[in-house]
């Protein structure tokens, strides 16, 4: 249950305190006041969004904060999740600063909005006159019926299947989106895999062939070039292996009596044989040099080929091309292998299916079995709530294909008149019937939700009397299982909370202020009193409101 609420520096609220009971809590106040500023500054805890505009001073944080008692509202396995102690109490903080940052704790911890929400929708439930437009909603219709349902693990089991079904589903439209393409593209791609492939590329290649190609196409000027070299080393006449033997015998006959020349004498007989050498090698290689017309006519033909491929992929080496020629291998082979990714997620889709819609036949069943409270359970109270004639019925029905909750659409059928066949609520139901509508579906509920605190914000809407009384012996009857929190502007709900809150403005010479008090025995008087007759009290007011308080 809600135990305080401390708000500061929020809209209307420079500083505020209100500490809560069990049991069932009156809020009233004029039109104005700022009831719903409360209601606000709450929703702030709760998750709801965070503005700057709401800074009552500009240069101050805004700070709410919520403390709450926790125990047996089943938040362990979410608060471990999330890495908060988890204790008999649980305080949840949320500032917002001058420049629009949001900061929220629970139990001084820090966590986004998301964790806020998912907390508070465990802790407390608010409801609006605006969301009597639920009504109409067929998901909240299916929720207010899964609220009574007991569907054991079913719903864990069938939200399990229906995920991996959609997953599969996903994966398959992918996967058929690109097997098309591939298909597609697959004539395309094996035509250039087996250009490249019948080519039998391999790395250095076309260097080798440039130099191949080079020495053929030159044979007679290089054959020309050795052939002199040949003669200029070795030739009969003046040549330089002569010329180095005759150096070598003159520098042999002066070191006898020049001693120096010895050394050079040895150095000009390791020339002679190193000319000697190169000269045999030259000869060698002059005697391997001829034209072979087909093989520069093979090595040229090869090697434009290759330029012919480097020119249509624009590359401009055989590794590149054998880099393209590995691509187009794998594109083939993940076509191939699509066909077998595409049957297997197949049949891993309509497995899901299968399972899924077994246990959504399973979960329609269990709803179906549940009509009948809520059909009964809606009607008499609304009947109590000056309705005679009503009839409420919910029509459930199957439909082909999986949703996240089931194979169900449901919609909620309302007359209130004798002679008025039952449509659906949108259509027939006036906001006084709506008010009470939601509340007979609201105390169902709350009983299967097993919220600890529900805030009711004029759902009297409409309706006055002998049957706003009646609507106040429900929300009474409800605040001995729970905690109510009821905003109202009808004295005759006001009168039956066990404790009374007032919600007024103060002026003071700089500012207006939104404050909020606990009337005492006499002030609650007083209070009632005034909502039954205005701001003109009465004898007969105070008389009428001792009177509805001392009957309930």
């Amino acid at each position: 249950m809600l135990k305080d609420l401390n708000v500061e520096n929020y809209a209307l609220i420079d500083k505020l305190n209100i500490s809560f009971s069990e049991g069932m809590s009156i809020i009233t106040g004029e039109t104005g006041a700022g009831k719903s500023i409360l209601l606000g500054a709450l929703s702030l805890v709760l998750g709801g969004r965070a503005d700057v505009s709401v800074l009552k001073d500009k240069e101050r944080n805004c700070v709410v904060e919520a403390s709450f008692e926790v125990e047996g509202c089943g938040l362990e396995h979410l608060l471990e999740k999330n890495e908060i102690d988890c204790e008999p109490e649980l305080i949840v903080r949320r500032t917002i600063n001058p420049a629009g940052k949001s900061r929220a704790f629970v139990n001084d911890v820090p966590v986004n909005a998301g964790v806020l929400k998912d907390i508070g929708t465990k802790l407390l439930d608010v409801h609006s006159q605006h969301e009597n437009l639920l009504l109409s909603n067929s998901k909240f219709q299916l929720s207010a019926l899964d609220a009574i349902t007991d569907f054991g693990n079913l719903k864990t089991h069938y939200g399990q299947y229906f995920d991996r079904y959609r997953s599969a589903e996903k994966r398959l439209e992918e996967l058929l989106a690109s097997n098309a393409k591939s298909k597609a593209d697959y004539d395309y791609v094996k035509y250039q895999f087996e250009q490249l492939e019948r080519m039998k590329l391999k790395s250095g290649e076309q260097e080798e062939l440039e130099t191949e190609v080079a020495k053929l196409s030159n044979i007679e000027e290089i054959k020309s070039g050795y052939e002199k070299l040949s003669a200029l080393l070795s030739g009969d006449d003046i040549s330089v292996i002569n010329m180095l033997k005759e150096a070598a015998h003159l520098l042999t006959r002066l070191q006898k009596t020049y001693q120096p020349a010895a050394e050079l004498a040895v150095r000009t007989d390791g020339c002679l044989v190193e000319i000697k050498d190169i000269a045999a090698e030259i000869d060698k290689v002059y005697d391997s040099l001829y034209l072979d017309p087909e093989m520069l006519a093979a090595a040229e033909t090869r090697l434009n080929g290759i330029y012919e491929l480097q020119q249509k992929h624009r590359v401009g080496s055989i590794d590149e091309l054998l880099r393209l020629q590995a691509e187009y291998e794998q594109s083939l082979k993940t076509t191939d292998s699509l066909d077998e990714a595409v049957a297997t997620t197949e049949k891993e889709m309509n497995e899901n299916l299968k399972q899924a819609k077994a246990l959504a036949g399973e979960i329609s069943e269990a709803r179906r079995q549940s009509i009948p409270l809520i059909e009964q359970h809606v009607t008499g109270l609304l009947k109590s709530l000056g309705m005679p004639n009503v009839v409420f019925r919910v029509e459930l029905v199957s439909t082909e294909r999986c949703m996240p909750e089931g194979m169900d659409e449901i919609s909620f059928l309302f007359s209130a008149n004798r002679d008025a066949e039952p449509r659906e609520i949108s259509k027939v139901a006036s906001g006084g019937e709506m008010s009470r509508l939601m509340l007979a579906l609201k105390s169902l509920l709350v009983k299967g939700m097993k919220l600890p605190t529900i805030i009711f914000d004029e759902i009297d809407t409409g309706v006055s009397g002998e049957v706003a009384d009646k609507m106040g012996s429900i929300i009474r009857e409800l605040s001995q299982k729970t905690q109510v929190i009821n905003i109202t502007h009808l004295p005759q709900i006001a009168s039956k909370g066990k404790s009374h809150y007032l919600v007024y403005k103060e002026d003071t010479p700089s500012a207006t202020h939104t404050r909020v008090r606990r009337l005492n025995g006499e002030e609650r008087i007083m209070e009632i009193a005034k909502m039954l007759s205005g701001s003109h009290v009465t004898e007969a007011a105070l008389e009428h409101a001792k009177e509805l308080l001392n009957h309930v």
